[in-house]
């Protein structure tokens, strides 16, 4: 009987001890994780997705030539269209596969846009960006596969499962949003679009050097197959897209092999590199960092370029006239507009919003 009065008194006090020490790691956890709500936003894109409501028909996946050059809002304005864009810095195309995957939890888009951009990077070659990724991912199988598939040589699973035993040295530079946003952050993102008002003209790149092997990594064709028969088996179209970014350059070697994967598969490719004329990009007013990507004038633009072109699939629906989704994306682009008057007059105040851009907005 003694055993048991034992084990009776022990038993509540070594659960009470057990939610303690798991709620005392979480908290470490969640103080402990980089906020992003800083400079480096960036590191809140993926996150972010779950916390948007309403159907998203159209996804955008890839690095920063989709979330840095394409406006959600301006395609719900201008087409009805809804659309997220999950996007990360410098998220590979084995990342770009298990974000669609991860996404089919939750809703089946009818068109996902698929930034070819990263078919020429074979590993990931920084742990901060896979961090911006793979951090911001819910828990599940396919969080589980793209760590273990793209983490670095000296990475480790269990510093993705309990963070705080990465970041454990954050202790020294804890800032006040670190406490302001332990349990909620603000939205730093639009529908996943990273939004810059500022105005950099064109300007002078380093030389290319010459590729020793232009063929993309075996890898990535084969998570890009993969990418393709998932939309296949779903029912959705799959497009391919690379952005107008000048820099690093585009090779023509590259483009030979994306489009020759186009073709083979009758997928839409569309190379807006080569149609800059149509589109109206303007890199003297359309680009916040000297050509590398556009700002929110050359989004704009290029979203207005893209929506036919997606609307011409056949599978897209103008949800303009939807009560539900206008209540939402009213909400939204409210928002939208918000931040871009606030950066127009913050970069007008401090001399980076040029006339042209004056005369744009």
């Amino acid at each position: 009987m003694r055993f048991w009065e034992f084990v009776g008194k022990a038993f509540p006090r070594a659960v009470f001890l057990l939610f303690i020490f798991v709620v005392g790691v979480c908290f470490l956890d969640r103080l402990l994780m980089p906020k992003y709500t800083g400079r480096v936003l960036e590191g809140s894109l993926i996150e972010e997705y779950y916390r948007d409501e309403g159907r998203h028909e159209l996804l955008f996946l890839g690095d920063c030539e989709v979330y840095e050059n394409i406006s959600p809002a301006t395609l719900w304005q201008e087409f009805g269209i809804t659309s997220y864009i999950r996007g990360s810095a410098q998220q590979l195309i084995p990342q770009s596969y298990y974000l669609l995957m991860d996404t089919l939890i939750y809703e089946k888009p009818k068109v996902v846009v698929l930034s070819v951009a990263a078919m020429q990077q074979g590993e990931q070659n920084n742990e901060s960006y896979n961090r911006m990724t793979l951090d911001g991912m819910r828990w599940s199988r396919w969080k589980y596969e793209a760590i273990r598939e793209t983490m670095l040589s000296d990475e480790h699973m269990i510093e993705y499962a309990l963070p705080l035993l990465r970041f454990h040295d954050r202790w020294s530079s804890l800032e006040a949003d670190d406490f302001r946003y332990l349990i909620k952050k603000p939205l730093v993102s639009h529908k996943g679009y990273y939004l810059r008002a500022d105005v950099r003209p064109l300007q002078q790149f380093p030389t290319e050097r010459r590729l020793r092997n232009p063929a993309f990594p075996e890898k990535n064709f084969d998570y890009l197959e993969r990418i393709r028969k998932v939309c296949d088996e779903n029912g959705i179209c799959l497009v391919l897209f690379k952005a107008p970014s000048l820099y690093p350059a585009w090779h023509e070697e590259w483009e030979l092999q994306v489009r020759d994967y186009a073709d083979q598969h009758g997928l839409l490719y569309i190379n807006a590199l080569s149609e800059l004329e149509d589109i109206g990009i303007d890199f003297e007013t359309d680009t916040y960092d000297g050509g590398l990507h556009m700002n929110v004038y050359g989004a704009e633009k290029l979203s207005r370029y893209l929506g036919p072109r997606l609307l011409e699939l056949g599978v897209l629906k103008d949800y303009r006239e939807d009560p539900g989704e206008c209540a939402l994306w009213d909400v939204g682009v409210l928002e939208y507009n918000k931040a871009k008057v606030m950066q127009e007059e913050e970069f007008r105040e401090h001399g980076y919003l040029s006339r042209f851009a004056e005369s744009a907005a």
